[in-house]
């Protein structure tokens, strides 16, 4: 599953919107935007981004 599938279904679960995701994650509110333009992620973005959706899961 790429990251932008995660992210996605992320937002639908959580209602959570897209700028306020990319801020939180990795404080980029255009990061939504920019994966779905094609923008590709370093290993490290990736990893805060999946770290920060593990942590709000296990909040809910």
């Amino acid at each position: 599953m790429t990251i932008l599938r995660k992210i996605d279904e992320f937002l639908r679960a959580s209602g959570m919107p897209p700028t306020l995701f990319g801020r939180n994650a990795v404080h980029d509110p255009r990061l939504v935007r920019d994966l779905r333009n094609g923008r590709e992620p370093r290993p490290e973005t990736v990893a805060r981004i999946e770290t920060y959706i593990a942590e709000q899961e296990h909040r809910a």
